[in-house]
């Protein structure tokens, strides 16, 4: 259990220490939980392409984020995951905008 704990405190660390990932899972945890490209990521952020590429690969490690493999990538939030329904629930309530 201890270790589950840990682990959850990684990632909660990991997303609400950095505003480039938060505002990336701000984007895909929209209602319907759309899916975006990387070009769309970076339009919706405003962040650089080399930020929203770097962030991504670190929110598909922690598997919060799910990479779909067609041409282009396309990205969604891992919407099953209690501790993603947790970070959308705290977005919602606190109204978390990019």
């Amino acid at each position: 259990m201890e270790k589950t704990a840990s682990r959850s405190s990684y990632i909660v660390e990991q997303v609400l220490g950095n505003l480039g990932r938060l505002r990336i899972l701000g984007v895909l945890a929209q209602r319907g939980f759309p899916s975006y490209t990387r070009y769309g990521l970076e339009k919706a952020t405003r962040l650089k392409p080399a930020s929203v590429r770097r962030h991504l690969e670190v929110l598909v490690d922690l598997a919060l984020v799910k990479e779909i493999d067609v041409k282009p990538a396309v990205y969604r939030i891992d919407d099953q995951k209690p501790i993603v329904k947790a970070l959308i629930i705290f977005m919602r309530e606190t109204a978390y905008s990019i």
